[in-house]
């Protein structure tokens, strides 16, 4: 990541990029550019997709409605999919808004809502959500953007677990001292992390939780934290891991 430009404009467009493209951008993207970033003919700027890569462009003209810009060069290759699922409670407002946008900074790869017998909000606003995904992923170089999954209740998504997919099950009660020797057998390939709502899981779900094969539980320290801070507190501990981890075989 040193070598990335941190200092150009990043926009996602939902267009197709390729050398020499042409883009005619409109509504949210164009009024971004204009109204907020305040563009001019020939200043430079960088898109990505989520699909092709990460791409060098540069405003060709500023209209009421409208933006153009020219697609140059592919300045970085596309990244694949982190392989982590982030599974979690949703919040209400604020904090949801900063769970998701670290969610997708911390390499989260599929955001899944789940409905816990605990859960505060039960309205979630996915287009909301997909805004903050692609405005941390804008922020912070983030090629392969987090796919938004529509809410479920954890029992189904439970029922239906795939044997092959580890859960990381963030949980006070964990009798592992040290999460980091959990992770570090399954950080490798594909994995799901698991965060709670605000008083945690109701006494049924923690029992179907530690029936599922290859369920890990790992503790995230001696204080009970809120939320959205164990989102990121988990997160970290699972990318500290996947850096630290052997490719798989």
């Amino acid at each position: 990541m040193a070598d990335d430009d941190f200092l150009s404009s990043r926009l996602f467009v939902d267009e197709a990029l390729t050398d020499g493209g042409a883009l005619t951008l409109t509504d949210a993207p164009a009024n971004y550019l204009r109204n907020v970033m305040r563009v001019a003919p020939g200043q430079a700027l960088l898109l990505f997709n989520g699909r092709d890569g990460e791409w060098a462009g540069r405003v060709e003209a500023v209209e009421k409605k409208r933006v153009q810009v020219a697609v140059e060069r592919r300045t970085r290759e596309q990244s694949p999919p982190t392989g982590v699922d982030y599974l979690f409670a949703p919040l209400k407002h604020a904090r949801l808004d900063y769970m998701v946008q670290k969610a997708a900074e911390m390499g989260a790869g599929r955001l899944r809502p789940v409905l816990t017998r605990r859960t505060q909000a039960t309205r979630v606003n996915l287009e909301r959500m997909r805004a903050n995904v692609i405005e941390a992923a804008e922020q912070c170089g983030v090629l392969a953007v987090p796919e938004v999954l529509d809410p479920e209740p954890l029992d189904r998504a439970l029922a239906r677990w795939p044997e092959a997919l580890p859960l990381v099950f963030c949980d006070e009660a964990a009798e592992q001292a040290d999460p980091m020797a959990a992770l570090r057998p399954i950080a490798a390939g594909p994995l799901a992390v698991l965060i709670g709502p605000e008083g945690g899981f109701d006494p049924a779900e923690r029992t179907a939780l530690l029936r599922l094969p290859g369920v890990t539980r790992i503790s995230l320290g001696p204080r009970i934290l809120r939320a959205d801070t164990a989102a990121v507190a988990a997160l970290a501990l699972v990318q500290a891991a996947r850096d630290g981890a052997p490719p798989p075989n």
